[in-house]
């Protein structure tokens, strides 16, 4: 699955990481090396220049006679004295945010940064919704209250209410946020891991930790700008969190299925 994830979206770091490690195990070293070097030139592209260079580092202490990575480390060294400005807090997917954010109080309704205003750009700047559609089918979370229930994600209610399809929804939403989007009704889920997180958390913001891989723990969502969901999940786990886009209503009956 994550080999066909990575042919259709080469820049997808996450992915590449998880297929690097699979080959690992599976002692394929040859595969291994070529999706290091995969995941080096994915970063460079991002003008993560720092991660680029570890990862080809990682590939010289295999094979110290590489020429290919001598020589990108190399062309690496002459592009460094360019700094590379990191985009604002508010625009990054939970990818990045949830190594910034390990541990937080419990927010108030105030103060919860659920994806709303990355949202409203996406879909209302944007002019695929009038901004009456958007404030309909927003839904504001009174974090107070705890759900019996997955809560519908704001895509699964453009649609219900007729207002855009889910399918074009996700993918927009997976464009803007660089996250690979997952078939998880092709996934198998893995439930005991799924409630070994809080399932107010999972239900409220709609959030589906479906995997372990490693140190990381595969987590999957329709709002990958929602920090809050980001910031309580982390307060869960030690491990790090990989996001991925998924269908609403794939996360919806996996919840279910997890906390009866």
């Amino acid at each position: 699955m994550f080999e066909v994830i990575v042919q259709s979206q080469p820049g997808d770091t996450q992915s590449l990481e998880i297929l690097k490690e699979a080959y690992s195990k599976l002692g394929r070293e040859q595969d291994l090396v070529n999706t290091s070097k995969r995941i080096a030139q994915a970063y460079l592209q991002q003008g993560q220049l720092s991660s680029a260079i570890l990862e080809y580092e990682t590939v010289l202490q295999r094979l110290p006679d590489d020429e290919d990575v001598r020589t990108a480390l190399k062309e690496i060294e002459d592009r460094a004295g360019n700094s590379v400005e990191q985009p604002a807090a508010e625009s990054l997917p939970m990818t990045e945010t949830v190594m910034i954010h390990r541990k937080t109080r419990m927010a108030t309704s105030e103060d919860v940064d659920d994806g709303r205003k990355m949202m409203y750009r996406i879909f209302v700047e944007s002019k695929l919704i009038t901004a009456g559609d958007f404030d309909l089918c927003w839904r504001n979370e009174d974090m107070m209250r705890v759900p019996s229930d997955p809560v519908p994600p704001f895509v699964q209610t453009l649609q219900d209410k007729g207002v855009l399809p889910v399918e074009k929804s996700l993918r927009l939403i997976s464009d803007k946020s660089r996250l690979a989007y997952l078939p998880l009704d092709r996934y198998d889920v893995d439930m005991d891991l799924a409630r070994g997180f809080p399932a107010e958390v999972c239900r409220r913001w709609c959030v589906l930790p479906f995997d372990r891989m490693s140190k990381a723990i595969l987590v999957a969502t329709a709002n990958p700008f929602n920090q809050q969901a980001a910031k309580e999940l982390a307060e869960a786990t030690n491990h790090r969190l990989l996001w991925y886009v998924a269908a609403p209503n794939e996360i919806v009956s996996n919840l279910r299925k997890a906390f009866r």
